[in-house]
C-alpha cells in the first residue's frame, strides 16, 4: 500500500504556468501539459519503458552499458539507476545534508524505497554526473520555448544537477533533500500534526501530516496560500494540500519527515497546477513552472503591498520562520496570494 502512495506521488497532479495571460479555472491553451517531459517526442516511453526497462530506450546518454539488473522491475522505469547505487551526494553545502543513496534495489528498508522513487529516478536522467538520461539537453524547456517572464535571465538554466555550468558534480548548490533535509531542522515541524491513520478512505488509511488548526499564524498562511508540499488532504474536506504523503514519514515523529524530488516537484503536467487553494470548495487551476506542484508562478502580477507572489508563498511552507519568511509568521495577517 505504501509503494502505490509512492507511486501517485511520482504521478503527481497538474503543473506548470507562462508569462501569458493567465484565467484562473481555465488554464493555458497551446502548450501540450507534460513540456519537457514530452522527451523530445518520446514522450510516456522516456521514462516508462513498456519493454526491457533502460535496456528498451537504449541505455543512458553517456553510452554506458545499463548495470541496473532490476532496471524496468518498478515501475517500468526506462533509465539506467545502476550509476547512482551506493554514491553519497553533497546537497545544500558542505556535508550538512548529505544523502548516501541505497546499494541496490532489492531489500529495501521503507525509507530507503522512497529514495529510490523520489531521488533516484529523478537524477537518473537529472543528475548529469554519474547518470545523464536521453534526450536531455541541459536547458530548461521553458526557457528556450520562450514560455518565462521576459525578465527571468538571459543565461542558460541548467536541469543536470551534477554538469551545472559549476564543477562536476556540485551539488552544494542544490536543495537539502534526504534524511537530514527535515522538517524538524526548518522549524515548520511544529506548525504540523502527526495524524497516524488520518488520511485517505478506510480500510485504505494512511499516516500523513496536517496543519495544526490549534496554530493560528500557520493556518492563516494556508488559507492565504496552501501547504500543498508538505500536508495531505484529509478525507472529506477542502484543504489544500492533495497528494499522499509527499514527505517522508521514517518515523511517528514529525519533526523527522523529510524531503525528497518529488516532495517539490511531479514529473507529469508541466505549466499548471489543479487544486484547491485558499479554503475554495472548488477545485481551481493555477499557473507554475519547473514541474513546481503547487501554484508557483514568477511573474504573478503582484502591484500592491497587500499581496504576495505565489512563488515566494511555495517557499515559506517550509521556510514560514526567520529572514524571508512568511508574513503571518511575523503577525502580519492580510497579506493574500497572487497567483
Amino acid at each position: 500500500m505504501r509503494k502505490l502512495f509512492i507511486l501517485l506521488a511520482i504521478m503527481g497532479f497538474a503543473q506548470l504556468g507562462m508569462a501569458q495571460t493567465y484565467t484562473e479555472g481555465i488554464g493555458i491553451s497551446g502548450v501540450d501539459k507534460l513540456g519537457a517531459h514530452q522527451n523530445g517526442g518520446r514522450g510516456c516511453v522516456g521514462c516508462h519503458a513498456p519493454h526491457s526497462g533502460a535496456r528498451g530506450n537504449g541505455g543512458n546518454e553517456f553510452g554506458d552499458a545499463v548495470t541496473d539488473e532490476d532496471s524496468g522491475n518498478l515501475a517500468l522505469w526506462g533509465q539506467d539507476l545502476g550509476p547512482l547505487y551506493g554514491q553519497t551526494l553533497n546537497f545544500g553545502g558542505e556535508g550538512a545534508f548529505d544523502i548516501t543513496l541505497p546499494a541496490s534495489s532489492t531489500g529495501l528498508t521503507h525509507t530507503q524505497e522512497e529514495e529510490l522513487l523520489g531521488v533516484m529516478m529523478c537524477l537518473s536522467c537529472h543528475d548529469g554526473q554519474y547518470t545523464k538520461g536521453a534526450m536531455m539537453t541541459n536547458m530548461s524547456y521553458e526557457q528556450s520555448a520562450g514560455l518565462l517572464p521576459a525578465s527571468y535571465g538571459t543565461q542558460p538554466i541548467p536541469t543536470l544537477l551534477g554538469d551545472d555550468g559549476s564543477t562536476t558534480g556540485n551539488y552544494h548548490n542544490d536543495h537539502p533533500i534526504g534524511p537530514k533535509a527535515t522538517l524538524g531542522a526548518v522549524g515548520v515541524a511544529s506548525r504540523l500534526q502527526y495524524a497516524a491513520g488520518g488520511c485517505g478512505t478506510a480500510p485504505n488509511t494512511y499516516d500523513c501530516l496536517l496543519p495544526d488548526p490549534a496554530n493560528t499564524a500557520y493556518m492563516a498562511f494556508y488559507n492565504h496560500y496552501g501547504a500543498f508540499n508538505i500536508t495531505t488532504r484529509k478525507a472529506g474536506t477542502f484543504e489544500s494540500g492533495h497528494r499522499a504523503v509527499p514527505v517522508v514519514l521514517p518515523t511517528t515523529n514529525k519533526n523527522d519527515a523529510y524531503l525528497t524530488c518529488i516532495t517539490c516537484h511531479t514529473p507529469h503536467s508541466m505549466y499548471t497546477f489543479s487544486g484547491r487553494v485558499k479554503n475554495s470548495s472548488t477545485q481551481g487551476t493555477y499557473p507554475t513552472y519547473f514541474f513546481i506542484a503547487a501554484p508557483y508562478n514568477p511573474g504573478a502580477p503582484v502591484t500592491n503591498p497587500t499581496t504576495a507572489s505565489s512563488a515566494t508563498q511555495f517557499c515559506r511552507q517550509c521556510h514560514f520562520t526567520g529572514a524571508g519568511g512568511s508574513n503571518e509568521g511575523s503577525g502580519i495577517m492580510n497579506v493574500t496570494t497572487q497567483f
